[in-house]
């Protein structure tokens, strides 16, 4: 059975608390010793470790994972993955891989069929980005596509002719016919269903590939198109 790659949104202060479920998650982690710990830098990642809490005997195999690192790591972790490693991914002070390294190895991780979760976040948008793997060094935020058919149809049509990211955002009982929309993109898309819920889903490919995923389609979502 394939582990899981874990995205910990650390405070920017880091006297602030690591957030709760956070912390229990990583407490519960290092008492099972099936997991590995990545930061992206060793002195401030240790110290945080030790400020928010967590056990002090985990700090001596704190994983650095930055730039400078990511490329020669990246491999090894998706085979930590593939045998059943969990790998939990803290940056240092705000969301792993958005606008981070870490993004490459998240992609990896959907190309080898290997879940990526993350612990609560604030912000759904970030998140989603962050979890899809998508490059995202700039995006364009489209929020709702509109109901009128012809104004619908002239948005996809500058949609599809758009070289860049795009995030939608809608009402759940629109995402099937979003999906059905968007069939004729020919992008890789990502969905994000239910973020920061017991019943969250994420699913990455292409749009008939996503819709044969998804069962229930009446859910509060954040779609990225790549």
């Amino acid at each position: 059975m394939k582990g899981k790659l874990i995205l910990v949104p650390t405070p920017i202060d880091e006297c602030s608390p690591l957030e709760s479920v956070a912390k229990e998650k990583i407490i519960n982690a290092c008492s099972l010793a099936h997991s590995l710990f990545a930061v992206e830098e060793l002195k401030s990642g240790r110290r945080r470790w030790i400020r928010f809490g967590l056990p002090r005997e985990t700090v001596a195999e704190l994983i650095l994972f930055n730039e400078h690192s990511a490329k020669n790591l990246t491999f090894s972790f998706i085979e930590e993955l593939k045998r059943g490693k969990d790998i939990y991914l803290m940056s240092d002070g705000g969301l792993p891989a958005f606008m981070d390294p870490g993004r490459e190895l998240v992609s990896m991780c959907h190309a080898n069929d290997i879940q990526v979760t993350a612990t609560p976040f604030c912000n759904s948008v970030v998140l989603a980005l962050a979890l899809s793997g998508i490059a995202h060094e700039s995006f364009l935020f489209e929020g709702r596509l509109p109901i009128k058919i012809d104004d619908r149809e002239k948005k996809m049509k500058e949609l599809s002719t758009f070289q860049g990211t795009v995030v939608l955002l809608d009402t759940p009982y629109r995402l099937k016919k979003t999906l059905e929309d968007l069939a004729g993109l020919g992008r890789k898309i990502f969905v994000a269903l239910d973020l920061n819920c017991s019943t969250q889903e994420l699913v990455f490919g292409t749009v008939a590939q996503v819709m044969g995923k998804i069962k229930n389609f009446k859910r509060e979502f954040i779609l990225i198109i790549e």
